[in-house]
């Protein structure tokens, strides 16, 4: 009983420090508390509590609770409770989670999720919040729920502004937002907060969770990118996703969040005192310490960005020892003052890349920031929250430029440090030279004899044989990953020619592509037209993986419902007959597949009304024979 009273009073405490933007244990201790308590007392009253209290004259009782998300650190588990269902993701901002209501189109009022059950009035607050709509056009009293957070530009930006009129500087994004929604005055500093919205509550009856998002979209509110899954490969991916943008995005996450698609399981799994059943949270396994920040290492990239890498006194993170994290971009270590000699905190999540979340203790030493490029020594200019080198013969940008390439292309016996002794050698200036060296010219390379001269020149020549997708994947394109550029080449795009015709209208009806992606898209591709025709010229034939011609080719087809064959199995089929497998129904969708003839399915009702092909399974594999 002294352990488990010790645990309530330790979890109390803790949940009110997080909720107050001052936690002072990681999220992962924070849960082996809860997980303890929940074996020893699993109907334990602390377990239910959400949030923390607020002031009397504050509180506003929610319409609906505000409930917290069962979660889970493994996929099988997620794979488990999905079943055969569809589930939709989105990612988990690590924030403050805000309700926000509407009557009559006019914003009324907005509230902080409180104890789950009564909230704060923070409207005067969100009034400020300059990406929050103030009038929308439905005219019924609806309920916008989401997340107030901080990304890293407007996070420098109020550092600033923060510091010049006087007030302590902030310690990390998330924490401000907490520390902001909690102050009596200068509200205006609210600006720099967004909204991003996740759910929308009304009388209108739903058939889908992601009609929600298309709703809240038309309303103009921003939301997160949502992604239905079939299968296990997909949630692998968006994980995987996900893990990256810890590392890399403009904001902080912690996890995903996973639903049902279909409403109606929403109502037939119903909720606890705690939590809905038809949600789950996938979050990261994570361990976050303090060390010392010995030196910041700048490089420039590829895109000409300086990058600070922090040199730290070794510590170990999760099972590794960690001497070296990421520091982000210069907004966040001017935003933070960091220099050497700084006591930081540092988190490794879900083995991605360890990054510093916050200064513990500055260092009586000064902020330094790069003038020249690190490589090249050109000025740098600052481009918002970015030090950028614009020397378009910068070794260190066109290095990083031919790296990516050889990684990607697969000239496996060239590393990164023979590449700079060729760059060094003046051998190499541009991807097309590496197919111009000859056996004699990679001997004046240091330690390079006859018989691996010639096997290197072997490797480089053998890859002008390449598979289309992923050579445009490896040309470093503006939003072109491996699965951008596949889904264009099996959207028709099937050879070079076609590839460089490419249009806006033509790449917007391409699965993933909106006008903004298919627009940087485009112009980073026109930016390497003339080195793809070098590369051409100098032998380059693209291959695209054969497909037998069957009554799909050239077929945009969408799949829904349960199969008695796995889902990815009957895409490879479609993909192999021509197919073309797209993820959602539209005016271009040409077939729809499913087993089911449940006229609640969103998919089989917008098919009907667009009248779209549908077929069953057996009748698909008719059609690929």
């Amino acid at each position: 009983m002294s352990r488990i009273q010790t645990l309530e009073k330790e979890i109390i405490k803790h949940k009110a420090l997080y909720y107050q933007g001052r936690p002072d244990i990681s999220d992962s201790d924070y849960d082996k508390l809860e997980e303890e308590l929940r074996k020893l007392d699993p109907k334990n009253s602390t377990l239910l509590i959400v949030g923390t209290t607020t002031s009397a004259s504050d509180k506003i009782k929610h319409d609906k609770k505000m409930l917290s998300l069962e979660k889970t650190y493994v996929v099988e588990d997620l794979v488990s409770w999905k079943g055969n269902e569809d589930i939709l993701s989105t990612m988990k901002l690590d924030g403050i989670s805000c309700s926000i209501i509407f009557e009559d189109g006019h914003l009324t009022m907005a509230k902080t999720r409180g104890d789950g059950t009564f909230g704060e009035n923070i409207t005067k607050k969100v009034m400020w919040v300059s990406n929050v709509p103030k009038l929308i056009t439905s005219k019924n009293k609806i309920e916008i729920r989401g997340e107030l957070f901080c990304d890293e530009k407007s996070f420098f930006d109020l550092a600033q502004e923060m510091t010049s009129i006087g007030l302590e500087k902030p310690t990390s994004q998330r924490n401000i937002v907490a520390g902001l929604m909690g102050r009596k005055d200068n509200l205006e500093l609210c600006r720099y907060i967004k909204f991003m919205a996740f759910d929308y509550l009304s009388d209108e009856r739903l058939e889908t969770e992601d009609q929600k998002f298309k709703i809240l979209s038309k309303l103009g509110f921003l939301i997160p990118e949502v992604e239905i899954h079939t299968s296990k490969e997909s949630i692998q991916d968006v994980i995987l996703k996900a893990r990256e943008f810890m590392s890399e995005g403009d904001y902080q996450i912690d996890g995903l969040v996973f639903t049902f698609n279909k409403m109606f399981l929403h109502e037939e799994l119903g909720e606890t005192s705690h939590h809905p059943r038809y949600k789950m949270a996938f979050k990261f396994q994570g361990e976050s310490k303090n060390t010392i920040l010995k030196e910041i290492i700048w490089s420039v990239s590829r895109n000409g960005i300086l990058t600070p890498v922090g040199d730290v006194e070794p510590v170990e993170l999760s099972g590794a020892m960690i001497s070296r994290v990421t520091l982000h971009n210069y907004g966040m270590v001017a935003a933070n003052n960091l220099k050497a000699g700084d006591v930081i905190e540092i988190i490794r999540s879900g083995e991605v890349i360890p990054k510093f979340l916050s200064v513990v203790t500055p260092s009586n030493n000064k902020l330094e920031i790069p003038e020249c490029c690190p490589s090249c020594h050109s000025k740098v200019e600052i481009v918002d929250i970015r030090l950028f080198c614009k020397n378009e013969n910068c070794p260190g940008k066109n290095k990083e430029i031919i790296l990516n390439f050889i990684q990607k292309i697969g000239i496996d016996d060239l590393s990164g440090k023979r590449l700079e002794e060729l760059i060094n050698a003046k051998l190499v200036k541009t991807i097309p030279d590496l197919y111009r060296l000859e056996a004699a010219d990679l001997m004046k390379i240091d330690k390079v004899k006859d018989k691996l001269s010639n096997k290197l020149i072997e490797s480089i020549q053998k890859t002008k044989n390449v598979d289309l997708i992923t050579f445009l994947a490896a040309l470093g394109i503006s939003g072109g990953a491996f699965n951008k550029c596949e889904k264009i080449v099996r959207a028709g795009f099937d050879n070079i020619t076609k590839i460089k015709h490419l249009s806006i209208e033509q790449l917007m009806k391409v699965e993933s592509f909106a006008d903004k992606s298919a627009t940087d898209f485009l112009s980073s591709l026109r930016e390497k037209k003339d080195m793809i025709d070098e590369l051409v010229e100098l032998g380059f034939e693209f291959t695209v993986e054969e497909t037998r011609e069957t009554a799909v080719t050239g077929k945009k087809i969408c799949i829904t419902g349960a199969l008695s064959e796995k889902r990815p199995v009957i895409e490879d089929m479609i993909r192999a007959g021509g197919g073309i497998v797209v993820s959602s129904v539209s005016k271009n969708t040409d077939i729809l597949v499913t087993n089911e003839t449940d006229p609640t399915s969103s998919k089989f009702k917008k098919a009907l009304e667009l009248k779209i092909k549908i077929i069953t399974e057996a009748e698909l594999l008719k059609l690929l024979a």
